[in-house]
């Protein structure tokens, strides 16, 4: 793969991610690299369509969960017994 499609790759990731630092150094190395403005925006674009889709995916995840009654289940590692953040 080569440098170009790698930077807008990175780029979209960091929009996704909201990770400014990341979109600042990826858009600058993207420009370095003489990658145009439209296909820099396009990458943007992208990470921004995922982002909603997760937020979307997790907002009805949360609906059901909330709606259905409790399973019998074992605490993931971040919601342990009496505490949260993955305490004991």
């Amino acid at each position: 793969m080569d440098e170009k499609t790698k930077e807008l790759i990175a780029i979209g990731a960091s929009v996704s991610a909201h990770c400014q630092p990341c979109l600042t150094y990826h858009v600058g190395k993207a420009r370095e690299l003489g990658v145009s403005e439209e296909h820099i925006a396009a990458a943007v674009q992208m990470g921004e369509m995922v982002a909603e889709g997760a937020k979307r995916a997790m907002h009805q995840f949360t609906a059901e969960t909330i709606q259905s009654p409790p399973k019998a289940a074992a605490p993931s590692s971040c919601c342990r017994t009496g505490s949260m953040g993955g305490g004991k």
